[in-house]
């Protein structure tokens, strides 16, 4: 049976990114037996030009009947004065809650041969390998009531932050279990110091731990030092779990140990339906233009074969032939630093010529 594949390219560079992640899976199919069809539909603003709606109907019917989702990147200014219902961003909101998608897996590896593009010492960031576990549709980005109004004669805006405990206990056996496959070790991170909604975090975290991963090695550590200590000591670290607001905020930062956030891909995943995606944005001040890095897009579609695919060895081989295409010296823009440097579709023949050569 074909696996059925749901594609989003979504706004700004997100059509020319995921078409270079199609030639990858198109390889895949042509010389390693993947059996895989993909239709593609509308999200974000390219689903409100299209229905006037981020998140149409017709594509919450195409991902519910597909094996996996496979997302580009939503976003861009002509839709920032829609109502908040309308913008882009409520469309990828929705999905993710529409699908339970409330594991968000974001790792940040660092490529021996990328060790000059991280504005950080090579020393710091070698072999610098962490994967953020993100709570991702609970906390401030969902919670009620929120608002926009006049207080006390002036404007003002609110927002809650809730966590229920059921949804931290999901989250940190999601993160318990990733911890089992990497090198054992979960880092809680919350403010616990100050918020109530962490106080609550931490206790439910430390449970789980102790009744069902005592095995796993469990350290807990405020949001503003693990910022820190994602810059000072970055290999201390192997699997972060913490919430959505926080784990957006990480991720990114972690992002930047690579030297480009164009090379770190997602996973969101729930119980029967998972995504995948890039973590970069819509980028439009470089749509159209061909410059984009299609790689974390690309190493997306490899976590799509892991995790949702069951071909975990085409995974393997689409990593590798990554990893060579860097070795033989291909760079995008971002990773140049002012050296030559390849266009985005350039690089996803690059990277289609070392897949094929693995065969």
């Amino acid at each position: 049976m074909s696996l059925k594949i749901a594609v989003l390219p979504g706004d700004g560079i997100g059509p020319e990114i995921v078409n270079e992640s199609l030639k990858v899976l198109e390889v895949l199919n042509q010389t390693f037996g993947l059996d895989a069809t993909w239709k593609e539909a509308t999200i974000g603003g390219a689903g409100f030009e299209a229905e006037k709606d981020p998140y149409p109907a017709s594509t919450q019917s195409l991902v519910k009947a597909s094996d996996a989702v496979l997302l580009g990147a939503v976003g861009g200014p002509q839709w920032e004065a829609l109502d908040k219902p309308l913008r882009p961003e409520a469309g990828l909101l929705r999905i993710r809650e529409d699908l339970g998608l409330y594991a968000n897996y974001r790792p940040t590896k660092v490529f021996d041969q990328l060790l000059d593009a991280s504005t950080l010492k090579p020393e710091v960031v070698q072999g610098v390998d962490i994967l953020v576990v993100r709570e991702l549709v609970s906390g401030i980005y969902f919670g009620q009531p929120r608002g926009y109004e006049e207080f006390e004669g002036e404007r003002s805006g609110f927002n809650t932050m809730r966590y229920r405990e059921s949804e931290v206990r999901r989250i940190a056996r999601k993160a318990f279990e990733a911890a089992r496959l990497r090198d054992n070790k979960v880092c809680s991170v919350e403010k616990a110091n100050v918020l109530e909604v962490s106080e609550l975090w931490r206790e439910v975290v430390t449970e789980v731990h102790q009744a069902e991963y005592s095995d796993v090695e469990l350290s807990h550590m405020y949001v503003d030092n693990a910022a820190m200590q994602l810059i000072r000591n970055p290999k201390q670290f192997d699997v972060i779990v913490t919430g959505n607001l926080f784990g957006d905020i990480l991720s990114d930062e972690a992002s930047m140990l690579t030297g480009s956030i164009g090379m770190l891909p997602s996973a969101s995943i729930g119980e029967e339906f998972a995504m995948y995606e890039p973590i970069h944005g819509s980028a439009p001040d470089i749509a159209g233009e061909n410059k984009a890095n299609p790689l974390a897009t690309i190493l997306s579609a490899a976590m799509m074969l892991r995790f949702s695919l069951n071909r975990a060895d085409l995974a393997e081989k689409v990593e590798l032939a990554v990893e060579n295409t860097l070795d033989a010296g291909v760079r995008t823009v971002d990773l140049a630093d002012g050296e030559a440097f390849v266009t985005c579709s350039e690089m996803g023949d690059a990277v289609c010529e070392a897949l094929r050569k693995l065969s």
